[in-house]
């Protein structure tokens, strides 16, 4: 992330405003804006700040052990909790959910693993086509 430009929902990420690095561990709930990475251990919920945009980037060696909710995510690293992306959702080979997923816009690559459920958000005038459905999805 730090160094690259990369283009994301008509907006350019230059950087992360927040980090937590490898060396680090919280206990706690944390709330953030614009983007958050983290590279080390929390043991709380995480969620966005309600009204404002950004990423979770959550890196391989990163780990978050409660309930997340953010606007769009990027997860190499493992979640034991729930996941709540309100738009788009990428699971990267090293991502490791173990709990349920609710996401608008999934993007997931060979050797993603999921324990839980995923769910699509929306509805039928959000342009995506049909309504919800439950899709249960084992890559193991």
């Amino acid at each position: 992330m730090f160094g690259r430009r990369r283009k994301h929902d008509g907006q350019r990420v230059d950087s992360v405003p927040s980090l937590l690095a490898r060396n680090l561990s919280l206990v706690g709930d944390v709330e953030f804006e614009q983007g958050l990475e983290v590279l080390g251990l929390i043991q709380g919920n995480v969620t966005q700040r309600p009204g404002v945009t950004g990423m979770l980037s959550l890196r391989a060696e990163g780990r978050i052990e409660g309930d997340v909710s953010c606007h769009d995510a990027l997860i190499d690293g493992t979640i034991v909790g729930d996941l709540e992306v309100e738009h788009l959702l990428e699971l990267r080979a090293s991502a490791r959910v173990i709990g349920n997923i609710s996401y608008r816009l999934l993007s997931m690559e060979p050797g993603a693993t999921v324990e839980g459920t995923l769910t699509r958000l929306g509805t039928d005038d959000d342009g995506m086509g049909e309504p919800p459905r439950l899709l249960r999805v084992d890559l193991m």
